[in-house]
């Protein structure tokens, strides 16, 4: 009998044995429960914020979930005190143990399991608790979290075989969430104390390493005193382990907390606000989607579709995966991106807009206002027109999509459009915003007074954008103006056209006619004092008479094919005679790239907006080159040259000149219709530059004006400042690259060009 219970005691106890052992290894291999694998284990999760960097070394922004501000650190930026804070205080025998401290975990199962001390402390491990924060979720339960306890054991002993002790403290230290946006050790420590985490004090490490045992509660923002004395625990814990002596600890204990909290900033604010929202989009762009786009959207429907197959920046994060086969998360994956924005130059540009639009030209728009009746709208719009704005305005309201959720009626919300109530309204005093009581209807139409502008600033030689501004005011005018708003373009049209002529044969001095005729019933305004004029003088003079007899030398459909060689979206526009006065509603960034081609001996370069994208360690994950096509022979770019830069030495830019301007540069001002658009675009060696300045309906103008009085100033504040800063190596003695003294005119080859002397030009395009 008593032989019979010993064996049945051995099986019981083997089968126990076996059974344990199957499980452990059904966990190992994440057979019986969820287990990372093994890549996700050599690459853990780690959602740190992306970097965004300009071209001269510059951190310019972030970008992040929930502000989730996490940054990367290594293990040599951390300093010695937090290492030793962390282990003196959460796992001492953390250089001994492969992952589990059996002696930790004896003593937290008896004292606090069995005789229930809560003091006695836990067994978990740093590894440990690095495997809870990887990988576990939330418990719910206390049974939920007892069988997470021994998966997390599991995971902290396979972490231990791959990972270093050091690596394992980074890892730890920068998941951790120090709360008021901190996330991770490099993002608190400049929080907190606006510094290096290696530049830490002993006593600032200890009161984050206090924060680590419950951030919630050792709040130092919330809760100074008791977090003041978890800083002092952890102070003892370091004495008791030998890292520090009695009089360092006595020192340090007598220390207060001296916070230095650094307000956390947003994506609106910094430098080039307008620029990395306009790339958060770009490359987390999805495969565009005819069904994804309302009616309305069709041609941002087929821009998208373009980008999607010619940029490969563009949705770059849905385009490429991970070592797990995931896509890239720009808010999660660490990614650091180098732009091709020069700090200084885009300071030069956001300083330029805001002199021109905001000191200048908006006085003078207020002033204007004052004596229209439905201000800001001009007096030649329809009350029809008008009506259409506003309510289209509304209808994109935060308050009115959040009454419609509501399930508000037509009637209720047309009752809080037409109620006042007190508000805080943008401004661009001191404070930023005036207190006023009005209704929302009148708010609304109070934000449309403000003037808005564009400007790019592009390297022609490469395609690099080194400015790129979207507005006055990104957190009060989100929309931007620079790359996701079109405008109609007007005369920054013609040089379009006449590079045109000029690749099929024409010369500068050619005589073309500038006899004002009709053409089909289109006869447009501008020129036409008869006789024959030189084609350089017709573009310096931007005569509309000169334009349309060209246009009338090409079919229409030819001319819209040209353009698309210069990528400026042409397939919403029906073929006409007025396409050469620039109806075509096209990007400043399109624009400006157009424009390089004459610049960079006829080949067009796209823009590019990142150079490349690495990893936290500096390992190269992508590369952009520039991209180009040749559009032009170099020739035909040169006698471009010629006349732009006659617009700027005797055409409608002549104005430069009395601003100091001179050596080799040229331009093409251009103005739509009612003086709703204002253009400039100045072409120098090194840069091709340029914007838009109007308003934000296209009912919303000046009755008089042109591009040459209201955009080019922004344009010449911009390279003032570019050329007195020496750093940047662009000088107005800077020359383009053709021949000296060149004029293109070919005189022995010249000859006039009649009405009857057609250009075939389907050659071109074959």
């Amino acid at each position: 009998m008593k032989n019979s219970i010993i064996k049945w005691i051995w099986i019981m106890f083997v089968v126990v044995v076996l059974l344990i052992s199957g499980i452990i290894v059904g966990a190992w291999n994440g057979w019986i429960c969820k287990m990372p694998d093994f890549k996700a284990l050599q690459n853990p999760v780690d959602e740190y914020a992306s970097m965004v960097y300009s071209a001269d070394g510059k951190l310019i922004g972030q970008y992040n979930v929930a502000r989730a501000n996490r940054l990367a650190a290594d293990f040599q930026d951390l300093g010695p005190y937090l290492v030793e804070a962390l282990v003196a205080t959460e796992d001492e025998r953390f250089y001994e143990h492969s992952g589990i401290d059996a002696r930790g975990l004896g003593r937290a199962i008896v004292k606090r399991g069995v005789m229930g001390d809560v003091s006695a402390g836990g067994g978990s491990t740093i590894t440990q608790q690095l495997a809870k924060m990887l990988y576990s979720d939330q418990a719910t339960s206390v049974t939920d979290r007892l069988f997470q306890k021994p998966v997390e054991w599991l995971i902290a002993v396979k972490l231990e075989r791959m990972f270093t002790k050091e690596e394992i403290i980074t890892m730890y230290l920068n998941q951790f969430n120090f709360l008021n946006g901190a996330y991770g050790i490099k993002t608190a420590a400049d929080i907190y104390f606006q510094k290096k985490p290696r530049d830490l004090t002993r006593s600032e490490c200890a009161m984050f390493i206090g924060m680590c045992k419950n951030p919630s509660y050792y709040n130092p923002k919330r809760f100074p005193e008791r977090t003041l004395e978890r800083r002092n625990v952890v102070l003892k814990q370091m004495l008791k382990s030998g890292f520090i002596t009695e009089s360092e600890y006595q020192s340090d204990k007598a220390e207060e907390l001296k916070l230095n909290m650094k307000r956390l900033a947003t994506h609106r604010e910094g430098l080039a606000p307008y620029f990395r929202e306009y790339l958060r989009h770009y490359m987390m762009a999805k495969e565009p989607n005819r069904a994804d786009y309302p009616e309305w959207q069709k041609v941002q429907y087929c821009i998208d579709s373009v980008l999607w197959a010619r940029d490969p920046l563009f949705g770059w994060c849905n385009k490429n995966h991970k070592i797990n086969g995931e896509n890239y998360n720009i808010y999660t994956d660490g990614l650091i991106i180098h732009t091709t924005i020069d700090t200084r130059m885009q300071s030069y540009a956001e300083d330029a807009v805001f002199e021109r639009v905001v000191k200048e030209l908006q006085p003078q728009f207020n002033h204007f206002c004052s004596g229209l009746r439905y201000a800001p709208f001009n007096s030649k719009a329809s009350k029809r027109d008008i009506e259409r704005d506003m309510n289209r305005s509304w209808q994109n309201s935060d308050r009115y999509k959040r009454m419609k959720e509501a399930g508000a009626s037509d009637e209720e919300i047309k009752k809080v459009y037409t109620t006042k109530f007190p508000m805080k309204l943008f401004s661009y005093n001191e404070q930023g915003y005036i207190e006023q009581t009005m209704t929302p209807e009148d708010s609304i139409r109070y934000m449309k007074k403000f003037l808005r502008a564009g400007f790019v600033s592009m390297d022609p030689s490469t395609g690099d954008v080194k400015a790129y501004v979207g507005g006055t005011d990104f957190g009060a005018f989100g929309y931007d103006m620079a790359g996701q708003g079109r405008r109609q373009v007007g005369s920054t049209m013609k040089p379009f056209l006449y590079s045109l002529m000029v690749q099929n044969g024409m010369s500068p001095c050619d005589q073309v006619s500038n006899v004002r005729k009709s053409y089909g019933g289109w006869c447009p305004k501008g020129g036409g004092g008869g006789g024959t004029v030189p084609l350089k003088t017709g573009l310096a003079q931007s005569n509309n008479t000169v334009a349309a007899y060209l246009m009338s030398l090409i079919d229409p459909r030819d001319f819209l094919s040209w353009l698309d060689l210069f990528e400026i979206p042409t397939f919403y526009q029906t073929p006409s005679m007025a396409l050469c006065l620039g109806p075509l509603e096209i990007s400043v960034l399109n624009l400006i790239s157009g424009y390089t081609t004459f610049v960079n001996n006829g080949i067009h370069m796209s823009p590019r907006l990142v150079t490349k994208i690495t990893d936290q360690q500096g390992n190269l994950i992508a590369e952009f080159s520039p991209r180009m096509n040749e559009i032009l022979s170099q020739e035909s770019a040169w006698k471009m040259l010629v006349m732009m830069k006659g617009v700027t030495h005797n055409g409608t830019a002549r104005r430069l000149l009395s601003m100091g301007f001179s050596g080799d540069f040229g331009g093409k001002t251009g103005t739509t219709n009612d003086c709703t658009d204002f253009w400039y675009v100045g072409v120098t060696p090194k840069l091709v530059s340029g914007g838009w300045v109007g308003g934000e309906e296209r009912d919303i103008h000046f009755n008089t004006g042109q591009g040459a009085e209201m955009s080019l100033p922004m344009w010449a504040k911009y390279m003032k400042k570019v050329y007195a800063d020496q750093s940047l190596g662009i000088s107005m003695a800077d020359t383009f690259s053709m021949p000296k003294n060149y004029d293109g005119c070919e005189k022995e080859k010249s000859k006039n060009r009649d009405e009857d002397d057609r250009t075939s030009i389907s050659d071109i395009f074959e």
